[in-house]
């Protein structure tokens, strides 16, 4: 029996709204910021955390586009985060559905070099990003996918974290559920859909919210293969926004493309919680 202690299960309550204050500090700043004009915004040091009356007119703009206080052209970011959602999806799916095929190839399959192969996939995992840009970029380019949504998911698709993480989960499938699918008549493709799929749907969504982030923070391989501004995703957008000073930077528009940057991350989580929850604790999957 554990003893309760009020005084330890205060202290431990005081931390944990500690914690949570200093999480979302920023993000109620950012959020009070995007309701303000930009000129509030710079004259007052520091800002003020009373929210302000332009909060439609930040997000307006921050959609749709306009000029600016100082004149200049603001760029609409509504085809920024449809550009982000396509690209993340399509990297999620992508990822997800080719591990789970090279995981069931080197699995459930014997072929000369078996073992060889699956161990230079996972040695990519030591291989630091810088290293493996460059020749990527040449390759995209060679192959005249720059500006393009090929150019912009293609090269991020394959994933030997979700390959590895696949095959031990396949691995762990009793071989008489193997033998009984193959008694019923079953074939690979039978025996991959109808029942490795349903086993593995809660580790599917847990690598879905995972690569759907992953694919949505995209920020150095985008920039480096896109050029057309029509390309660009909306962690760019908010780059491209932050041109200079404090005082030639709409800040209020800026924090609200931020904000709706996070959107779409936070809904995915939110929907996805109690399955992501369960392919990352579970054991019975």
């Amino acid at each position: 029996m554990v003893e309760r202690r009020p005084i330890l299960s205060l202290v431990a309550h005081l931390v944990l709204i500690v914690g949570v204050a200093l999480v979302a500090f920023p993000l109620v700043v950012t959020l009070i910021a995007s309701t303000q004009t930009a000129q509030q915004i710079v004259q007052q040091a520091p800002m003020s955390l009373i929210p302000g009356t332009n909060l439609i007119e930040s997000y307006r703009t921050a959609l749709f586009g306009g000029q600016s206080e100082y004149g200049t052209r603001i760029a609409p970011v509504a085809p920024m985060m449809w550009t982000s959602l396509l690209s993340a999806l399509a990297i999620a799916i992508g990822k997800i559905t080719i591990s789970l095929l090279s995981a069931f190839a080197f699995v459930y399959f014997r072929f000369p070099g078996r073992t060889l192969c699956f161990w230079m996939i996972f040695v990519t995992l030591m291989l630091p990003v810088e290293v493996r840009i460059g020749p990527t970029y040449e390759v995209i380019s060679s192959l005249g996918m720059l500006n393009t949504f090929a150019g912009l998911t293609v090269p991020l698709v394959a994933s030997a974290t979700a390959t590895f993480l696949f095959r031990q989960f396949f691995l762990t499938v009793p071989d008489e559920l193997v033998e009984a699918a193959r008694i019923d008549g079953a074939g690979p493709i039978r025996f991959f859909l109808d029942v490795l799929i349903p086993l593995s749907a809660t580790s599917i969504a847990a690598l879905f919210v995972i690569q759907f982030i992953y694919g949505w923070n995209q920020y150095l391989w985008p920039l480096l293969v896109t050029t057309d501004e029509s390309r660009y995703p909306i962690v760019m957008g908010i780059k491209r926004m932050i041109s200079g000073g404090d005082a030639a930077n709409e800040w209020n528009v800026i924090m609200a493309t931020a904000i709706l940057a996070m959107l779409p991350p936070a809904l995915v989580v939110l929907l996805m919680q109690k399955w992501f929850i369960k392919g990352l604790v579970d054991t019975e999957k």
